[in-house]
């Protein structure tokens, strides 16, 4: 079983589901064997969506995510039930919470049938059949007391047969061998988390030592030094994106070279899809045209933020531009991505599989083209032909990328 300390966004999502008062926090708390949730008889005590990581047998690595009432109808209720149903697009599985006592209303029917028609595995939990008035449960139901611990047992072990073989693929899958010597070249600058590692480059090391795939990292000064203790050609090289201009320079065309994000994008999204956005990026902007920046993390703004700051002008500066900027961060997204006529996405190593392919999907549906942070910079500084190349994807871009190396350079700095 995974360490207690397993990334959300590795672990299988498990959305709670159901009218007000239905019993989804006391359930949340049954299944946790703990006060995880808080409970009350009083209408609306969830408001928010309300995340809980867990590890629950046989299931391993969990987040329980409790879900306000959808049955409130009132102004402030729509928003909250907006909330609850945004959380579909992060869900493995979902649970359908029903009071016994109450049964099923039609509205409850078709929500508990459209879980299905999604493709996403759900079970109908047939709550509080301690109570005098419960209902016979139907036959597709798992009878449930979270009071005398009834079903728990049953309940726990129907989520695990419906547990996901892979909630994401590994990121080194069909690019490393074991035995093959990987060059992780991190910056440790202002921007670096202090005394740890961001979650895209400790992945990438755990991969490799799942592997067997020995690691030298370095930072970008260091790459000579790192290349002559290398007894034979690294096979790989994978850089923080916002280096990829210093370390293009500095490492031969001999070794191939990506970088976290653009490994990231290929483990939780679609690859082709954003490669294709870079095209947008490239040829289809105009002036005044609206860009979303898309954040699935929410940190500390620095002078010189990679999503604020830096993007903004690499993409102007490359276009000659003047562009309109929309920031998200966290879970927000928004609904309606009509307005923009590009997203531009971070690597989403915060959020999972199910909930980036979501997002791919709406702006798909809606006609408009996302690009990832590590294409566009990798583009921004004339590198994305060889960046792709290890990923097979390099025929993806442009059979016109004939612009001269130094045209493709930003023009004020490096890139980090």
């Amino acid at each position: 079983m995974a360490a207690p300390s397993t990334p959300r966004s590795l672990r299988t999502h498990i959305g709670i589901f159901g009218r007000t008062n239905a019993g989804k926090s006391s359930l949340i708390n049954a299944l946790c064997g703990q006060a995880a949730a808080i409970v009350s008889d009083q209408e609306g005590t969830t408001t928010d969506p309300v995340y809980k990581s867990i590890e629950l047998f046989p299931l391993g690595p969990c987040v329980l995510i409790d879900t306000a009432g959808l049955d409130d109808h009132s102004e402030l209720g729509q928003l909250r039930r907006q909330k609850t149903l945004e959380v579909l697009a992060r869900c493995d599985i979902a649970i359908y919470v029903a009071d016994a006592a109450r049964g099923l209303d039609a509205a409850e029917q078709a929500f508990y049938a459209d879980l299905h028609r999604r493709g996403l595995p759900a079970l109908l939990v047939w709550h509080k059949v301690d109570q005098p008035a419960a209902l016979p449960a139907p036959p597709e139901a798992i009878a449930v007391s979270s009071l005398k611990q009834n079903g728990i047992r049953l309940l726990l072990q129907r989520l695990g047969s419906l547990r996901p073989e892979s909630v994401e693929p590994g990121l080194l899958d069909g690019l490393v061998q074991p035995g093959d010597t990987v060059l992780l070249i991190t910056p440790i600058d202002q921007s670096a988390p202090k005394g740890r590692l961001i979650l895209p480059q400790q992945r990438v090391l755990r991969d490799l030592l799942d592997l067997g795939a020995p690691a030298l990292c370095v930072q970008p000064a260091a790459i000579p030094l790192a290349l002559q203790a290398c007894k034979t050609t690294p096979a790989l090289a994978i850089t923080d994106s916002q280096a990829f201009a210093q370390v293009d320079r500095l490492l031969p065309q001999a070794v191939p070279l990506t970088s976290f994000s653009m490994l990231m994008a290929r483990c939780k999204g679609d690859l082709p899809q954003l490669v294709a956005g870079i095209r947008q990026a490239a040829y289809g902007l105009k002036d005044g045209d609206r860009v979303l920046v898309a954040e699935a993390c929410t940190h500390h703004r620095q002078a010189d933020d990679i999503g604020r700051v830096k993007i903004p002008r690499w993409l102007q500066e490359k276009r000659c531009l003047n562009l309109r900027f929309d920031f998200t961060a966290g879970n927000g997204f928004p609904q309606d991505l009509t307005p923009y006529a590009l997203v531009v996405h971070c690597g989403a190593c915060m959020i999972n599989r199910g909930e980036m392919q979501a997002r791919l999907r709406q702006a798909q549906q809606q006609g408009v083209a996302v690009v990832n942070y590590g294409i566009l910079i990798a583009w921004a500084t004339g590198v994305l032909t060889r960046a792709l190349r290890p990923l097979g994807l390099e025929s993806a871009w442009l059979p016109d990328e004939s612009c001269s190396r130094e045209a493709e350079q930003p023009q004020a700095e490096d890139a980090r």
